[in-house]
């Protein structure tokens, strides 16, 4: 698995989208082309990978969204953040929904769609219920430089610091943590893929505020029109339980909006 950091790869495109000049296309230029390009990531399931099947849920919600916007679907492979102003995409797909995030990327935000955080995958039957059960007594795996680091360290919450969210999981399998806190779309996946694993994973905290996000389309600069069709083509998807469909057929449950 190649082990990319889906955050640091979406703060890099909010890093370009902010300090590089973009031509976004208006609505009518979109569909005289017959096609929405879609940004991605070309090896980092499951959010995409350019050779891989499944292709990954944004590849999936890609299409979708193209065909409910009568168009086709193009993928412009990205590795970093700097490659954005070299490539034709229209959209990005699970950008977090911050309205201070939207202020420094100068990029269109649509109506979120679904609402991503932070969670604990446990061992099946783990006294752990939450985040409200952890103490001193209970080591947690946090990743690195993480704000769940942050905060369950002034909690008094015994942590270990690691670099990537699968090997949280693991240490989590093998008893060296009792818990790992992750983003419910990694767990998801990772678990579905690993199910001699024998864990669980807890829902998303909504007691901390810092711990949940909204999540949207990412419109690069586009006219009105452009993201109100954006924005009526997602309600329908999710209206219609498309949206759910993919990300469950990752091992995701969608966290409801709040």
């Amino acid at each position: 698995m190649h082990r990319v950091s889906i955050r640091l790869f979406l703060a890099a495109l909010a890093l370009a989208a902010a300090t590089a000049p973009v031509s976004a296309r208006s609505l009518r230029v979109v569909q005289a082309s017959g096609t929405l390009g879609v940004c991605a990531h070309p090896n980092s399931l499951p959010y995409a990978s350019r050779t891989a099947t499944p292709p990954g849920f944004q590849i999936e919600l890609g299409k979708a969204l193209a065909e409910r916007m009568h168009l086709g679907m193009q993928p412009d492979w990205v590795l970093t953040g700097i490659q954005i102003p070299r490539a034709d995409c229209d959209v990005m797909l699970d950008v977090i929904a911050d309205p201070e995030a939207q202020g420094e990327t100068h990029m269109k935000l649509s109506k979120p769609y679904y609402r991503n955080g932070m969670a604990l995958v446990v061992p099946k039957g783990s006294k752990i219920t939450g985040f409200d059960s952890l103490d001193g007594t209970t080591k947690v795996g946090v990743a690195v430089g993480s704000i769940p680091a942050m905060v369950l360290n002034q909690k008094g919450v015994a942590i270990s610091i690691f670099g990537f969210e699968e090997e949280m999981i693991d240490a989590v399998a093998t008893g060296e943590v009792a818990g790992a806190v992750v983003t419910p779309i990694f767990a998801g996946w990772y678990l579905k893929t690993h199910p001699n694993l024998n864990l669980v994973l807890l829902p998303v905290d909504t007691a901390e505020p810092r711990f949940h996000w909204n999540v949207a389309v990412g419109m690069r600069k586009p006219d009105a029109d452009f993201a109100a069709a954006v924005d009526a083509a997602m309600a329908s998807l999710t209206a219609d339980g498309t949206v759910a469909r993919i990300y469950a057929s990752y091992g995701v449950t969608l966290p409801p909006l709040q």
